[in-house]
């Protein structure tokens, strides 16, 4: 597996192996003992799975609080998307930075999103299809977000905002700078 480390020590990129041969190919897209080698030592509880018919679409910044709060892990199975993490831990020095990533159904690339880390994406293609591991249960009432566009945060989506696609409860987010501190800051090193 290829591990790629980002702007956040917590949040990771891997590239699990893929082994091709004239049917097709293989791959163990999902190890237990492979993300605990590379300090991942995670118990996932869900897989879900979305897809978004134009390009455009966007979905987030979502996070669930304590004590539903999840670590994600984000694949594409089809298509390509502009994935974002926020960090929105309000005693973390890095709080408010975002990270963005491009990630397609073709490069093989996961992206692991800690507790404490918002998500969003945009799709880049029509007939994305997105497939993400967590690590508790959807819970209605620890599902909380902030808003996509938070000047705040600065993000540069991939489509001017008179294209976005985005639902009704998504554009309804409140600004980074009016949630609670929901979570703790990393312990000391």
């Amino acid at each position: 597996m290829i591990v790629l480390d980002t702007s956040f020590p917590e949040v990771k990129i891997f590239q699990p192996q893929k082994h091709v041969d004239e049917r097709g190919f293989f791959s163990e897209i999902y190890s237990r003992r492979a993300l605990a080698a590379i300090g991942i030592a995670t118990d996932f509880v869900q897989d879900n799975q979305a897809f978004s018919n134009r390009r455009g679409t966007i979905r987030g910044l979502h996070f669930q609080v304590p004590p539903f709060a999840q670590d994600k892990i984000v694949r594409v199975i089809h298509g390509a998307i502009f994935d974002v993490v926020v960090d929105v831990r309000r005693q973390s020095p890095t709080f408010g930075r975002f990270e963005a990533f491009v990630l397609h159904g073709g490069d093989w690339k996961q992206l692991f999103i800690p507790v404490g880390f918002a998500h969003g994406l945009c799709t880049l293609e029509a007939n994305t299809e997105i497939m993400y591991k967590v690590s508790n249960f959807y819970s209605p009432a620890h599902d909380k977000g902030v808003r996509w566009d938070d000047p705040g945060i600065g993000i540069e989506w991939p489509v001017p905002a008179e294209e976005v696609r985005i639902s009704p409860k998504d554009r309804a987010l409140p600004l980074l700078s009016s949630i609670p501190n929901y979570f703790d800051a990393p312990a000391s090193s």
